[in-house]
């Protein structure tokens, strides 16, 4: 038979019962809340990478839709620019600068849309941050 025990042993008992059942549920609920970040960063890592690809497509179509004007319309205004009365190689000149200047527009409105600030996963960062806080109050 075991001795009974007295009020002051039980109540410490119940207090190291208590606190072994909170550490076990702070310690789950910090993993559910890593494992939740951890989804939401490779759902908006994916997201990312889609708009990175949309971004190279729009650089690649500029580029293509370049070659083309050059290609095409090259021939023909540098012919009309010459019928007005310049000289072949100018008018070559104005029409290629004209084409130049739509392809540079068209890549720099890809390269912005490329830059890694605009890639970063804010949401998640800024979130990691709140829970972290939150750990660390409930510890203290």
């Amino acid at each position: 038979m075991t001795p009974p025990q007295d009020a002051a042993t039980a109540e410490t008992v119940h207090r190291e019962d208590s606190s072994v059942r909170l550490l076990a549920q702070l310690a789950e609920s910090v993993s559910t809340v890593f494992r939740k970040e951890s989804e939401l960063l490779r759902a908006e890592i994916d997201q990312k990478a889609r708009q990175a690809a949309a971004a190279v497509g729009m650089i690649a179509g500029g580029a293509l839709m370049a070659l083309v004007a050059l290609h095409v319309l090259a021939a023909a205004l540098v012919a009309a620019v010459a019928d007005l009365g310049v000289e072949p190689g100018w008018a070559a000149l104005i029409v290629g600068g004209g084409i130049a200047l739509v392809a540079f527009a068209l890549v720099m409105g890809g390269t912005r849309t490329l830059k890694a600030s605009s890639l970063s996963p804010k949401r998640v960062m800024c979130s990691a941050g709140r829970d972290a806080a939150l750990a660390k109050e409930a510890t203290r």
